[in-house]
């Protein structure tokens, strides 16, 4: 059984964070960017882990190792049978009102199976969580899966930045989501939880009960 948990980095975590983000942005931070991150008081930096436990459906370790779910589709894992490997990274700022989402990030072999929902969602608790109104983000404009999930989850967009990518010169499409400061908006979280959980659930991925608190 494949699990998945999602918790603030810590310093320990920064040499696999700088590794993962060398796999997925060329080496956009060095360590000591990271470092800084942890260090701010208006940055959330999240990392997603991942681990496999022995199929305990089979019956071979017998019942008390089998994980117990929750009605979120959350589960106590048993034992770790292997460490977790981090696969994927997220961030915002915290200025003003505002959450500014200004890295999210799944290693390319975790692609495609709904991961990069699961730390979207957990970004946008960290934001709520911390009263701000609105969320706002930078996109290529050709990375028409990363506008797929932003749209999905509300964000629209507000603008374009033309060449802001200097790597390819593409434009960045500017999206901005608002109404995070109403009380529907924290029952929108839930709802879309409960939702995450079940397509995670269908990839054979499972959210560990604990997974950043949400």
């Amino acid at each position: 059984m494949r699990f998945i948990e999602i918790k603030h980095l810590a310093p320990e975590h920064l040499p696999d964070a700088v590794e993962l983000d060398r796999l997925c942005f060329g080496g956009l931070w060095a360590i000591e960017g990271y470092r800084r991150e942890l260090d701010s008081p208006n940055s959330d930096l999240l990392g997603l882990w991942t681990w496999e436990t022995e199929d305990c459906e089979s019956g071979q370790h017998g019942a008390d190792t089998h994980p117990v779910q929750n009605r979120a589709g959350t589960h106590h894992p048993p034992p770790l049978q292997i460490p977790p490997t981090l696969i994927g990274i997220g961030c915002l700022w915290a200025i003003l009102e505002e959450a500014h989402i200004i890295m999210l990030a799944i290693h390319p072999q975790f692609q495609g199976q709904g991961l990069g929902q699961a730390l979207l969602l957990a970004l946008l608790k960290s934001a709520c969580d911390r009263q701000l109104e609105r969320s706002t983000l930078e996109v290529r404009d050709s990375n028409l899966a990363a506008v797929y999930l932003y749209k999905k989850f509300g964000f629209k967009e507000a603008g374009r930045r033309k060449r802001y990518y200097e790597d390819t010169g593409e434009d960045a499409l500017v999206m901005w989501r608002s109404g995070q400061e109403k009380p529907e908006f924290q029952r929108y979280l839930a709802v879309e939880k409960v939702q995450m959980c079940d397509r995670l659930h269908q990839k054979n991925w499972h959210l560990a009960i604990d997974s950043c608190e949400f």
